[in-house]
């Protein structure tokens, strides 16, 4: 096999974990909505966990939803340019994808900081129901969102090497 086609495999690879990746993003947000509706109409006592799961469930499919809609596209386009013109899928698509694991970087930091926050506010609101299930809602979806995350860059930095690899 030729390292064309090598190429095209592997980035066919990737933007195919990518759509199906988006697409559980979709089903836990729309998830995490039909959660939280259901916990505001009941008046549960966990009700407050609803404002993140919200927040970010919009989010999650917003993003989730743009990504798996486009994901067929990309890989029809740049699986004919890395036949058509190697050289020049090489240097847009390392341009690119240097943003996507900038991006990474910042997503992980917002996600931690989630995360920790949710963690500060359990600790500290133990007994206030508010506080302590907004701590759980972000505890739930920064924690969801940064392993997620952290698969999605580890195949980002994969799809590099790939690219370094079979266009010279």
């Amino acid at each position: 096999m030729d390292t064309i086609q090598t190429m095209q495999q592997e980035l066919t690879r990737y933007f195919l974990a990518e759509k199906y990746e988006s697409l559980i993003f979709v089903l836990v947000g729309m998830l995490a909505i039909a959660v939280s509706v259901w916990l505001l109409v009941q008046q549960h006592t966990f009700k407050s966990m609803s404002y993140p799961l919200i927040a970010v469930g919009l989010i999650q499919i917003i993003v989730g939803g743009s990504v798996y809609l486009r994901s067929d596209t990309q890989i029809a386009t740049l699986a004919a340019q890395v036949q058509s013109a190697p050289q020049v899928y090489k240097a847009d698509e390392i341009k690119r994808m240097d943003v996507v694991n900038k991006n990474f970087k910042t997503y992980k930091v917002i996600e931690i900081v989630l995360l920790a926050l949710g963690i500060g506010l359990i600790y500290a609101f133990p007994r206030h129901d508010t506080w302590y299930f907004l701590g759980v809602g972000l505890i739930i979806q920064s924690s969801f969102m940064l392993v997620f995350d952290l698969f999605a860059e580890h195949r980002a930095y994969a799809y590099v090497d790939c690219i370094n690899k079979y266009i010279s």
